[in-house]
Formats: C-alpha cells, sequence, structure tokens
C-alpha cells in the first residue's frame, strides 16, 4: 500500500511541474526592428554607422510606464501559508508512520 501512495505523490509532484512549465513569464522586453535602409551594401564602416544611425533615430525607442513598487507582501503571505502546510503534512505523515 505504501508502494502506490509513494507513486501517487510522485505522480502528484510531476504533474503540478509540469503544470507550473507552462505558466507564462512577465518578459518585459521590446519588440526588435527591422533595420532601415535602402537594402543596399554599405560601402564601408563609416556608411554602416551612419546608417544605424539614422535609423535609430527614426525609430522611437519604447519604454515600460513606471508603476511604482512591487508589492511583494501577498507572496511572502501565501509562500508561509504553502510552507506551513507542507511542514503539518511532513509531520502528521511521520506521526502516522511511526503509530503504524
Amino acid at each position: 500500500m505504501s508502494a502506490r501512495r509513494s507513486t501517487l505523490t510522485a505522480l502528484g509532484a510531476t504533474t503540478l511541474l509540469a503544470v507550473l512549465w507552462f505558466v507564462p513569464s512577465a518578459n518585459a522586453t521590446a519588440p526588435e526592428h527591422a533595420k532601415a535602409g535602402s537594402g543596399a551594401p554599405a560601402a564601408g564602416p563609416a556608411a554602416a554607422n551612419t546608417e544605424v544611425q539614422a535609423a535609430s533615430a527614426a525609430v522611437p525607442t519604447l519604454e515600460l510606464a513606471d508603476t511604482g513598487g512591487v508589492d511583494t507582501t501577498p507572496y511572502l503571505l501565501g509562500g508561509t501559508l504553502f510552507l506551513g502546510a507542507g511542514a503539518g503534512f511532513v509531520a502528521f505523515s511521520v506521526r502516522r508512520s511511526r503509530t503504524a
């Protein structure tokens, strides 16, 4: 019976990790812009540098809005709650296995 319980625990943990793998992350990066130019090869490094400067001057920079600091209080409270619940389950499991 304990082998089945361990297998179910491992299956549950694997499922949780697999689900969390697909949670999107918040990457706040600006999209890459195509180089502006005529398409003809540059005559040399100076001409290439001038093209890049002209292209960067023509494309406005994208900046994120200033939303203030991040309030981490809910994350700390939730993490502490789940850590306590996990420790409680471990203690209960150890106590139950010693009495059996």
